[in-house]
């Protein structure tokens, strides 16, 4: 068995807020030591691969450059790739409109005069935002989402509403599922983190804290999946769970018991 690459999520699995968690950085090491690529995946909508490299880097973390990617990069490459020209609506943060304004989509000010409806985390979600999207949507508008992340950790590590809870109540006034959403699991998600790694799914390796994005991602493309009990997964969750990791392991500190496997 070979191990090219490895998919690396960042908020509970690396670091919590802005403090890096216990072991990280020696483990980020030990990964590089085995030359092994690493692909740093965020389903966070709002930074870009730079912004979490040089997050990483202060942090002490060895991130290099074009080694992070995030739900919000791989939402403006599929709108650059899919609706270049379209005009996009959203309902979003301020720093992920910065994002859709480096893509080959226009913004829409104007709900009715749209191809595409985009439903993301913003902490000024209204109840206009839901009056737009039924202004926004008929039979040939597209509807994205940008991650199901129902709740994130916020600043005191409490849950908060993340963009799952936001595009579900969109989808819900407008009686609809979204046509995608970009961030992992998907498709589009995982086709960007083994394009960065220039490996192939079988020879990955994907590590996060999240069973229904980090390791339903890696389960659905045939990768090794690995979760970590640093999160938001609990024993009672993943004992519910029909999404099962190859290994459970208390932090991303001990990575080696995993990477050992590979050597036998």
């Amino acid at each position: 068995m070979t191990l090219d690459g490895m998919v690396v999520d960042l908020d509970g699995t690396v670091y919590h807020g802005d403090a890096p968690l216990p072991g990280a950085d020696a483990a980020i090491d030990a990964i590089r030591d085995r030359g092994i690529d690493i692909c740093f995946f965020s389903n966070n909508p709002i930074h870009d691969g730079r912004e979490y490299v040089e997050r990483l880097r202060g942090m002490g973390i060895d991130a290099r450059e074009g080694e992070a990617c995030s739900s919000g990069v791989v939402t403006r490459e599929y709108l650059s790739e899919a609706h270049a020209g379209d005009d996009v609506f959203l309902i979003g943060s301020d720093r992920l409109r910065g994002l859709v304004e480096r893509t080959g989509a226009s913004l829409a000010a104007d709900p009715a005069d749209t191809d595409v409806l985009l439903a993301s985390w913003t902490d000024g979600f209204h109840y206009r935002d839901m009056v737009d999207a039924l202004r926004a949507v008929d039979d040939d508008t597209a509807f994205l989402g940008t991650d199901p992340d129902r709740t994130f950790p916020g600043e005191n590590g409490d849950p908060v509403p993340g963009s799952g809870a936001i595009i579900r109540a969109v989808a819900g006034v407008v009686g609809r599922e979204p046509d995608r959403i970009l961030g992992k699991p998907s498709d589009a998600a995982a086709e960007a983190a083994l394009e960065r790694l220039g490996c192939a799914a079988p020879d990955c390796l994907v590590v996060g804290d999240r069973l229904d994005t980090d390791i339903a991602m890696g389960e659905r493309r045939g990768m090794t999946t690995v979760l970590v009990r640093t999160g938001v997964t609990d024993d009672a969750a993943l004992e519910r769970s029909d999404v099962t990791p190859d290994y459970v392991i208390d932090s991303l500190a001990d990575i080696d018991d995993v990477l050992a496997a590979f050597d036998e």
